[in-house]
């Protein structure tokens, strides 16, 4: 199943059911009077999120949607039926823009959450609404409203407490693999990670937290190269940063100016999400000896001036990664019982993540406007190319549109 964390789509409420002129007609009866009944309220549109889904791919192709509109009044004062209401199910973590003013209309961060994005019309009125002491007769009816319709863009961030970080190959799908249930593909070649990763880390008895694998990051990234920023917006959500750096590089790297290229995109694609708590985790200390080890991790501690968490692990043989675990899990319980305890600590870290969420958005917006510029031969910019998906982008193909 491809990977899709971004659709536009078109929601269309059904419309109000006019309302229905009729008379009473019986044998008998010379002057029934007026018994035209009311139209039916149009259908609305909701999203409700889905802990079974972990893509918008069901939208990839269909755009379009359109709920059931209500029934005309009829005879007898019978109401016309109301439109059922359409439900679509998203991942639990959709984020609803409203594609025109890019306001954001909610975000559906729980299982089962609904949210109301085209409300239904509502129902015209019969004539026997208009029947008054001086009017015996009316012959006066009301149309329904017209349903809401909103073009949607659905921005699918995945939820995860921990997120990890660092250049192609340094081995984040390694280590969620030793930490985690989670199998993510692992190979000795550069980009084996193409779409984010979840894994539960069971750290003891109702303990456990949840870690997110994204592909790497190279530099340029902020301007497109390689996979771009499409997924740096999934550490948007988590709560804390694992940065790592392989302490042997093949090609013999620095390990700290692996680091100072992963801060330095972060900082163009989102200022804010540089200063979220980040710790530095050395991996691959197997291919080294101890003595070799100590010296690696006092140079890049001194040269980076790191005043902050530091790890020496080996993810393909689980070294040290039962302890980072732990000291992770240690460090979200101690920030949870900070933010219930402490106002003040509280109100700093959601200013921080509606920060780094406003960044994240605006950043992303920005390559979207030069991307298309670029498709309609506006713009000439070859370093913003972040259209490694543009082969399945099938904005001018066939568009299904789906009636219930």
């Amino acid at each position: 199943m491809k990977f899709v964390d971004e659709v536009s789509i078109t929601v269309k409420a059904g419309d109000g059911g006019n309302g229905c002129m009729s008379f009473r007609r019986e044998k008998f009866i010379p002057k029934g009077g007026p018994d035209g009944g009311d139209g039916g309220d149009g259908g609305s549109i909701y999203l409700e999120a889905d802990s079974n889904l972990n893509t918008l791919v069901d939208y990839r192709y269909t755009r379009r949607f359109n709920a059931k509109r209500g029934e005309n009044g009829r005879g007898s004062d019978c109401t016309g039926a109301k439109g059922e209401d359409m439900v679509l199910k998203v991942p639990v973590g959709t984020t609803v823009v409203d594609a025109g003013t890019q306001e954001i209309i909610g975000d559906l961060t729980k299982e089962g959450q609904r949210l109301l994005v085209a409300q239904g019309g509502f129902h015209g009125l019969g004539n026997t609404r208009f029947k008054s002491s001086v009017n015996r007769a009316p012959r006066q009816t009301s149309q329904g409203s017209l349903g809401e319709q909103r073009d949607l863009k659905l921005e699918m961030k995945v939820l995860a407490d921990v997120g990890l970080l660092g250049l192609p190959n340094a081995g984040k799908s390694t280590l969620i693999r030793a930490v985690s249930a989670a199998k993510p593909k692992v190979a000795d070649y550069p980009f084996t990670t193409m779409v984010p990763n979840l894994g539960v880390v069971d750290v003891g008895r109702l303990r456990s937290f949840v870690i997110a694998d994204i592909p790497g990051v190279i530099e340029g990234a902020a301007e497109g190269a390689g996979l771009g920023t499409r997924f740096l917006k999934h550490l948007s959500r988590t709560r804390l940063l694992l940065h790592l750096v392989d302490m042997a590089p093949l090609d013999q790297a620095d390990p700290v100016e692996a680091v100072e290229t992963i801060v330095h995109e972060l900082g163009k694609f989102s200022p804010a999400l540089t200063m979220r708590e980040r710790w530095l985790v050395l991996n691959k200390c197997d291919q080294l000896l101890e003595d070799e080890q100590q010296t690696i991790l006092d140079d890049v501690v001194e040269r980076l001036e790191w005043d902050g968490p530091v790890f020496v692990i080996s993810a393909a043989d689980r070294q040290g990664t039962e302890e980072l675990a732990k000291a992770v899990m240690n460090w979200l319980e101690e920030r949870q019982r900070r933010i219930a305890e402490d106002e003040d600590y509280a109100a700093e870290v959601a200013t921080l993540d509606q920060q780094v969420e406003d960044e994240a958005r605006a950043h992303l917006q920005l390559l979207d406007d030069r991307r298309i510029l670029r498709k309609q031969g506006l713009l000439k910019d070859d370093a913003d190319d972040d259209d490694f998906d543009d082969e399945d982008d099938d904005e001018d193909g066939a568009e299904i549109i789906y009636v219930r």
